[in-house]
């Protein structure tokens, strides 16, 4: 690929701010995330056929700049981190600067930090690749000029230093850097492939966890396994044993059978009635109206109805929603919820005549 890299400078004022520093493995104060955090391609949950294609790269001495893009919690970071570990062993710290660009997001950080680490030369002894590695999270949060500044950098620097990107939203990558870079796209994780690294995890910690569950937090996981053990965790601090009720009331998430009698209530029942009874739950249980919005929409999908009357009454609780994230008033936003339902409840009987 080029000629070994023989010398490097290493800066003693970084206190390990941006450096790559592997962590030693702690005990019960360790986030599970952290602690459960895959160390080499092997242990990687999903995607096998991107870790695979980039392991090879990284065998052949191929590997090219990357972006890897998707939702959180889908495994970007502990991919690029396991082959940073492949890669350079124990020399990991002196040929890895490691920038989370939601903290460093200005031009400065371009041109001072990176572009300093990518201009001196490094130290090969016992690496796989004579090459330096930048590991840029969060790249969507930079700005559009330290973007721009990031593409001179790796044109400049590409011979002796390897770019990757991670980020959520790709479409907020300036196109001259995506040309650069090999793209990975990470969807959300499997079902199967989280309920298999959950089992791993309660096995491994020897929690009383049942069926049902496993089976709440796969399904508030959304394929997000940073997620799942983030819940697991939390719930374990307050409970010993670990059934859905646990977890739902943990999460503050209302449980499916509640769900469904609000549902019933909302198709059924009068104003007043649903009203009264939604709001008593919400307040016996503690549970949120943008949470109730959001799981009444997905039992929508579940019922047969039209699919004008579906369209509508989707569109409707997508309006209640947005407007309960800029703070709007819940009570109202209830009584707009039993409205919509009310007036989709109408429709159907307009439709069935």
């Amino acid at each position: 690929m080029e000629d070994a890299i023989t010398l490097m400078d290493v800066d003693d004022d970084t206190k390990g701010k941006n450096v790559v520093v592997e962590s030693t493995p702690d005990t019960k104060a360790t986030p599970w995330v952290e602690k459960y955090r895959p160390h080499s391609l092997a242990d990687v949950a999903a995607h096998r056929d991107i870790v695979d294609t980039i392991d090879r790269l990284t065998n052949e001495n191929k590997l090219p700049h990357l972006l890897l893009y998707g939702p959180p919690g889908t495994g970007k970071t502990s991919t690029i981190l396991a082959v940073a570990r492949k890669l350079y062993g124990s020399q990991m710290s002196n040929m890895v600067l490691e920038l989370n660009a939601s903290d460093e997001r200005g031009i400065d950080i371009v041109r001072q930090q990176i572009q300093d680490f990518s201009s001196t030369r490094s130290l090969t002894f016992g690496v796989k690749l004579p090459i330096k590695l930048v590991l840029l999270d969060e790249a969507d949060a930079m700005t559009k000029d330290a973007q721009f500044a990031l593409r001179r950098v790796i044109e400049k620097y590409t011979k002796s230093t390897r770019f990757a990107l991670i980020c959520n939203h790709v479409n907020k990558i300036i196109p001259a850097l995506q040309s650069r870079c090999t793209r990975f796209r990470f969807a959300p994780l499997d079902a199967v492939h989280v309920r298999e690294r959950l089992k791993h995890v309660i096995q491994a910690e020897r929690l009383d966890v049942t069926e049902d569950g496993i089976t709440a937090l796969v399904k508030l996981s959304n394929g997000d396994m940073r997620k799942t053990l983030n819940i697991l965790q939390s719930t374990h601090m307050a409970y010993e044993h670990l059934t859905e009720e646990a977890i739902y009331l943990c999460t503050g998430n209302p449980l499916p059978k509640d769900v469904e009698q609000i549902s019933y209530w909302l198709l059924n029942e009068s104003f007043s009635t649903s009203f009264k009874r939604i709001s008593d739950m919400k307040t016996r249980k503690g549970l949120a109206v943008v949470d109730i919005i959001r799981e009444v929409t997905m039992f929508v999908f579940k019922i047969s109805m039209p699919p004008n009357i579906r369209i509508l009454l989707i569109n409707d609780l997508a309006d209640i929603e947005y407007r309960l994230t800029f703070g709007c008033n819940d009570k109202l936003q209830l009584g707009s919820l039993i409205s919509t339902f009310a007036r989709a409840r109408a429709a159907l009987v307009a439709a069935a005549k």
